[in-house]
């Protein structure tokens, strides 16, 4: 991975017309931390995410990165990598040229990016898979792959939201196991869960409920 971010202090809110959806939401990721953002469906925690990632953008607030102000910052200048519950991967491209595809965009090698790939692939343990297509995979290999494209990049921070959304309960736990595995390997990791079972996995729980944070809790040991 990356150089982790060694400290991510957010304050924001979020309106959408007269619905506010965060209220002076305020809260703390450190480096190499592994966080859930936990609580019921509409309490806010995705369009939290997805304002850290830079893809929504606060009606008001501060983002900062260390010392560095980010939330003007577009997405792809953060330094961060990004997990859909949907997977977004690209249906006409290889299990390959998916993982590629960010390597690509910024002009590496092709060596570098064949090298990068066979490494990712090998750690979400799909070796072998290169010239399948998304449909050819099951829910959680395609997860997966959406894993090792995220981070195939070496980014500062990991963002997931509802990861494990899609999958049934053996393939969500097996995508989770990865991630700790990942923020294991010194990676700073915050994932989206309705599901406590997943908040499990992390070393701290964020509980949201009704778009502010209302408790912040050990979720486990890791």
């Amino acid at each position: 991975m990356a150089q982790s971010i060694s400290n991510l202090r957010v304050s924001i809110s979020k309106r959408y017309g007269g619905k506010t959806v965060l209220d002076r939401l305020t809260l703390e990721i450190r480096g190499r931390e592994f966080v859930t953002f936990l609580g019921p469906s509409g309490c806010g925690k995705s369009t939290a995410l997805g304002i850290i990632a830079g893809l929504i953008p606060p009606t008001e607030g501060e983002i900062w990165n260390d010392d560095r102000r980010i939330d003007s910052i577009p997405s792809e200048k953060r330094g961060f990598g990004m997990v859909f519950q949907n997977y977004a991967l690209f249906p006409h491209l290889t299990v390959f040229d998916n993982v590629a595809f960010g390597l690509s965009l910024q002009r590496r090698p092709a060596d570098e990016i064949k090298r990068r790939v066979e490494e990712m692939l090998g750690l979400v343990r799909l070796s072998g898979y290169e010239d399948r297509y998304p449909s050819q995979l099951s829910g959680g290999q395609q997860q997966r792959v959406a894993v090792a494209r995220a981070i195939a990049g070496e980014p500062s921070l990991l963002l997931a939201d509802e990861p494990t959304g899609n999958l049934d309960s053996k393939s969500g736990e097996s995508v989770m196991e990865l991630l700790q595995q990942i923020h294991q390997n010194g990676a700073t990791v915050c994932i989206v869960t309705h599901d406590p079972r997943y908040a499990r996995h992390a070393q701290r729980s964020i509980n949201l409920f009704d778009g502010r944070v209302v408790d912040v809790g050990v979720a486990a040991v890791v």
